[in-house]
């Protein structure tokens, strides 16, 4: 039986009428797209969203590194470049495409015009798409991959992703830092972006460079994955080694794992692989920054992660600064690599230590009244229950109970309309309700037959099929009207002889960028508050300012002591990780995300966020630069100083910034006259973070 599909709302000014794209031949499938991944010289890249100011930046600086710009698009405008005054801009992006012939286009549009922009450059089969954009609805994403698996001609990198470049070739389409990256012949592809910076500076500082970079994004579902750029990397003469940045949440690191395993078995000389994996240390039921870093039903720790690429015979370490050392050794000799100028290494500096025991500082359709300027850069995982109950009874007539005695964990399951983000698709996830059960979930796609396989594989012989019917019903509807993320229920059968179908426990999870980017359902957003989700009043208020904030451990437990401020979700998890790590072994008090285009002012407000854990000792910050600025940072963490009082309190406050204007921003912090550590390296970093909580730990006690 074929379920009623519901499709998600969208806004007709930004989406349009439904366009038709290329479907050449059903033996052409997309991964047979992969090819369009190995840009160059010879990539002819166009913008979309081109006059924009963000655009705009990025396109000088990309074409006087030498990326082969012919163009871009801007609705309702036509002529050239204002800046870039040798350049067309067009209306529309197929006139661009007749016109120009592009081989990629980067897509720098807000989030609310960027699943139109995607279908549009779909549409005109443009070979290559880079969506950069954070926070763009999941459902809209979802279209986006049912179309994109419909043809042959076009592949997409991203979303919420840094973009793609090849130092070899001079083509960046993206916002990485170009000074961490040189010319070589190491293939990386990373979730993270700041991750990824940190990756390929380590490897220029080694005298590694780089033959291709490509972001694979934290979304929930992603264009292109590792096992595509792997399959790149493999077949890439210019590639001689390979790199793997992952993260937690979904599974494409197993996915890659097992590609890892076949090919050692199956090649005689394969290319060196190392990886790493960030959020081993996170809070359950929380997304860390990036909208896909959450592990959900059946889903693997980072931990686990960790293990299985390990296994598989990828090199693993813990902190990106160390992959330099690591490929070093497992590339051999550098002789075939184009020597990179090297970066500019610098040990710590102090400026203006005092003298005591410890551093003293001096659902529904768009609404009319919604306003973009106002949106929030918060993304989050919203759970209700109370309204799940309610949404099943009074819409569908679904009745739901308390969780029944009677059904014990062996007669129990949990049934879930969720996301399959391998194959970019929802899908059906049934498993069993035992928390000891080594049985592995079961992912039923969602189509006429999936009916039938949920009353085989429940075991449930005596109940109608028309009652799961109904059930099954009610999750789709409520899963695409109100675009959630996962529509769980559990389901018994009575134990009193009787057929009656048990549901209880209902729960929606759903995804706020349909909110927050397009102002959707804002009925259920404001229920969030009848929800069970209890959060943290601190962690409430960063949302209001586009931060990430997420407190660790037990609120009284005191070894939770190192405040963290970092920019970027990759780099804040590992932060958290790598602090727990040898010969560190210290606690993070906190996640701490402030965006990849923190502020002066965002920062301030970090620190504010910080200060009010009363088991803050130190504060940590680790900066690595794309779109946030060295500089910018360093008069933020003035500003800070200065409104907040922080010479008074006498938290330490150790710096390590790197990446865009790292030099400003370090020369800020020292010409500056107040008490703050700062540093290259990580390690030398977090061992000065350490020794500063345990001083002043002990001042404490003393006092």
């Amino acid at each position: 039986m074929l379920l009623r599909q519901v499709h998600c709302p969208r806004k007709p000014s930004s989406l349009g009428a439904t366009r038709r794209f290329s479907t050449t031949s059903p033996l052409f499938l997309y991964r047979d797209t992969i090819q369009n991944l190995k840009i160059g010289s010879h990539t002819r890249v166009i913008f979309q969203g081109f006059t924009g100011k963000q655009a705009t930046a990025n396109a000088v600086e990309s074409r006087a590194w030498g990326t082969n710009i012919v163009g871009g698009v801007t609705p309702g405008r036509e002529g050239v470049h204002p800046v870039l005054q040798d350049l067309p801009v067009y209306p529309t992006v197929r006139s661009a495409v007749d016109n120009l012939k592009p081989d990629a286009t980067g897509i720098y549009v807000a989030a609310h015009q960027a699943a139109g922009a995607i279908e549009e450059a779909i549409e005109a089969e443009i070979p290559l798409i880079v969506a950069v954009a954070e926070h763009i609805p999941l459902h809209d994403m979802l279209r986006i991959h049912s179309m994109l698996k419909s043809q042959s001609k076009c592949r997409l990198v991203g979303a919420n992703a840094p973009g793609i470049i090849s130092p070899l070739g001079h083509c960046r389409i993206g916002f990485q830092p170009l000074p961490a990256f040189s010319p070589g012949h190491i293939g990386v592809v990373a979730k993270s972006g700041t991750l990824s910076y940190e990756t390929v500076a380590s490897l220029t500082r080694a005298g590694l460079g780089q033959s291709l970079c490509i972001g694979m994004g934290g979304d929930v579902v992603a264009g292109t994955d590792f096992v595509d750029a792997l399959r790149v990397f493999e077949r890439d003469e210019d590639t001689h080694g390979i790199i793997i940045v992952g993260e937690v949440g979904g599974m494409a690191e197993e996915e890659a794992a097992e590609w890892i395993s076949s090919y050692h078995q199956n090649t005689p000389n394969p290319k060196p692989i190392a990886a790493l994996v960030a959020g081993k240390i996170i809070k359950p039921g929380y997304v860390m920054g990036h909208a896909g870093a959450w592990a959900g039903r059946g889903e693997n720790s980072a931990d686990e992660k960790y293990r299985i690429l390990r296994d598989a015979g990828a090199v693993m370490v813990d902190h990106p600064s160390q992959f330099g050392r690591v490929m070093e050794k497992l590339m051999g000799s550098k002789e075939s690599q184009p020597q990179p100028k090297p970066m500019k290494s610098r040990r710590q500096y102090h400026t203006n230590a005092l003298s005591s025991g410890f551093l003293r500082p001096s659902a529904g359709t768009a609404l009319p009244h919604f306003d973009q300027s106002q949106r929030q850069e918060r993304r989050a995982l919203h759970y209700q229950e109370r309204q799940a109950s309610a949404m099943l009874e009074s819409e569908y007539n679904v009745s739901t109970v308390r969780p029944p005695a009677s059904a014990s964990p062996r007669n129990a399951w949990i049934l879930s309309l969720t996301i399959d983000r391998s194959k970019r698709e929802p899908c059906f996830l049934l498993m069993d309700a035992n928390p000891e059960s080594t049985e592995p979930p079961r992912r039923i796609p969602v189509d006429r037959n999936s009916t039938g396989i949920i009353h085989t594989a429940l075991g449930f012989s005596d109940v109608e099929l028309p009652e799961l019917v109904q059930l099954l019903f009610a999750l789709e509807n409520i899963f695409y009207k109100y675009e959630a993320v996962a529509v769980e229920i559990h389901v018994a059968l009575t134990n009193d002889g009787g057929t009656r179908l048990w549901i209880y426990d209902p729960r929606i999870t759903f995804d706020d960028a349909a909110f927050r980017s397009c102002g959707r359902h804002e009925a259920l957003h404001a229920s969030r508050k009848v929800s069970r989700e209890v959060i943290d009043p601190a962690e409430l208020d960063a949302e209001k300012d586009g931060i990430v904030y997420v407190k660790l451990g037990d609120q009284d437990d005191p070894s939770y002591n190192i405040g963290t401020l970092v920019n970027g979700a990759g780099l804040a998890m590992n932060t958290v990780d790598a602090l727990a790590l040898p010969p560190h072994n210290a606690n993070a008090a906190n996640f701490l995300d402030t965006g990849g285009k923190a502020t002066s002012e965002t920062v301030k407000k970090s620190f504010a966020l910080l200060l009010r854990d009363k088991r803050v000792k130190v504060v940590f910050v680790n900066i690595f630069g794309g779109l946030t600025l060295g500089d910018m940072i360093a008069r933020g963490i003035l500003l800070a100083f200065g409104e907040l009082g922080l010479e008074e309190r006498g938290i330490p406050v150790v710096v390590r910034i790197r990446g865009t204007n790292e030099e400003e921003g370090q020369r800020v912090l020292r010409e500056s006259g107040l008490g703050i550590w700062a540093f290259d390296g990580f390690d030398e970093a977090a061992a000065k973070c350490v020794e500063l909580a345990k001083a002043r730990e002990e001042e404490e006690r003393d006092n």
